[in-house]
């Protein structure tokens, strides 16, 4: 991912902290250049984890009937992509003549691919679970699924991606701070993705 030096993002605790938030990613893998084949893509909510050593991975899975997941082999290097809010930037709210933008956050993660074992996709499904359940009002866990249930992980095959590269851009008009209290109007007057795009220029600015 090209990043400007004034949008990148260095923080790795912060970045950690955004793939926590926006945990719903982009799985890329690529054939050999040379294959004529596509890349494969699956849109899939990974896990992002530290271990007790200090590194850090993502643990998901994939359906064994998707493509991808009979695709990648051990050790084969992959791409996760993690996309955050985003707006479009008028110029019109410049002070100075210059052209329209988009403003937006995204992480790009690469690492290493490993298939995971029987127990280690059930401890990853079990984490899974019991963070997304953990504000509903009647959560429900693995452990509570009845033996048929159960029986559809059969179809499934998780994994761990240990990470090597860190990608940040965050991309929130730097450089532009004289048109800031103009852009913050204008982005909370649109709602949406765009009044987050506004609250986190604040967040950024406040760092």
């Amino acid at each position: 991912m090209y990043i400007p030096d004034k949008y990148r993002e260095a923080d790795r605790e912060e970045i950690f902290e955004f793939v926590r938030a926006h945990a719903f990613g982009l799985l890329i893998s690529a054939p050999g250049t040379d294959s004529g084949q596509t890349p494969l893509a699956t849109h899939l909510p990974l896990d992002i984890l530290k271990r007790p050593d200090g590194s850090w991975v993502l643990e998901g899975h994939l359906a064994r009937a998707n493509p991808q997941s009979k695709a990648i082999a051990d050790g084969t290097s992959v791409l996760c992509v993690f996309s955050g809010p985003h707006a479009y930037v008028s110029s019109s709210w410049y002070q100075e003549e210059e052209v329209p933008t988009w403003n937006y956050m995204a992480v790009h993660l690469s690492g290493r691919y490993y298939r995971q074992s029987e127990d280690e996709l059930r401890e990853s499904l079990r984490r899974l679970v019991d963070h997304y359940e953990k504000d509903s009002d009647q959560p429900v866990s693995l452990d509570g699924f009845s033996k048929p249930v159960m029986r559809q992980i059969r179809g499934i095959l998780g994994f761990t991606i240990e990470i090597d590269t860190v990608d940040a851009a965050y991309k929130l008009s730097q450089g532009r701070e004289a048109d800031h209290d103009r852009i913050h109007k204008e982005l909370d007057k649109r709602n949406g993705l765009s009044a987050e795009v506004s609250k986190q220029m604040r967040r950024n600015n406040s760092r």
